[in-house]
């Protein structure tokens, strides 16, 4: 029971800063609203939108907590790495490191951003798994030297987190072409998940909404509207290079 009160405490506190973001927006609106004779209708809009957002919120934030796991399982049965991309995963742990960082910079809502903590993780055990199949575990501390230390850059300086946050799409953007190369060269998915990459893409979408609710940032928008079409091109080759791949999932 211990366990959980610091993550019962990180949600909560959260979901009141969300909350907080939200009212300074809401306020302008219904202000508007009264002053044109709709608020009556107005504040059913509020009440749908925030259920929606809560909705879209939590469940991103429980979707990945499960996210890799499906990828996980399928190389743990397989022990085997094959189809899977590592230039693909590097990549994506930068993006997740780089769009995280700059949320916590600027005291983004933590529940806009939550999540990646947890998808850091989780690749993170992706990570280990690909290198030890490969028989190249050693090379993990040489990965981590470098992510520990880009981390520490990032925040520095206001200018280099910005600059960061401009290439965070292409940088994730690589990561998903980086997949499908591997696939397309190879004519084979191997092992790669396609449930894992199906929910990545319901994150995505989820995101959108909440982007536009909450901080209406247009680098964010736009990184989620990207990652949201490259998901699902990766969803469909996987699917296309092996059938079976749902079934084994």
């Amino acid at each position: 029971m211990c366990a959980e009160v610091p993550l019962i405490q990180i949600l909560t506190a959260g979901y009141a800063s969300c909350q907080n973001h939200i009212d300074s927006k809401r306020k302008a609106r219904i202000s508007e609203a009264d002053n044109r004779g709709e608020l009556k209708d107005h504040k059913f809009t509020e009440m749908d939108g925030n259920l929606t957002l809560n909705f879209a919120n939590f469940s991103t934030l429980f979707v990945c907590m499960v996210l890799k796991f499906p990828q996980i399982f399928v190389l743990m049965r397989a022990r085997s790495s094959a189809g899977v991309s590592l230039n693909s995963l590097l990549l994506e742990l930068v993006g997740f490191l780089v769009f995280m960082s700059y949320q916590m910079y600027y005291d983004y809502p933590p529940l806009t951003y939550l999540e990646y903590p947890i998808l850091i993780a989780q690749d993170v055990i992706v990570l280990l798994l690909i290198l030890h199949y490969n028989r190249n575990l050693k090379h993990s501390l040489i990965y981590a030297a470098l992510f520990v230390g880009g981390w520490q850059l990032l925040t520095m300086q206001k200018w280099v987190i910005d600059l960061a946050m401009s290439l965070c799409t292409f940088i994730s953007a690589g990561s998903k072409l980086a997949q499908l190369q591997c696939m397309w060269r190879s004519k084979d998915s191997g092992q790669v998940s396609t449930l894992t990459w199906g929910l990545a893409t319901y994150t995505c979408m989820a995101r959108i909404l909440t982007t536009v609710i909450t901080t209406a940032d247009t680098q964010v928008l736009v990184r989620f509207i990207v990652m949201t079409v490259l998901n699902m091109w990766v969803t469909v080759t996987v699917i296309y290079y092996k059938p079976q791949a749902i079934k084994q999932d």
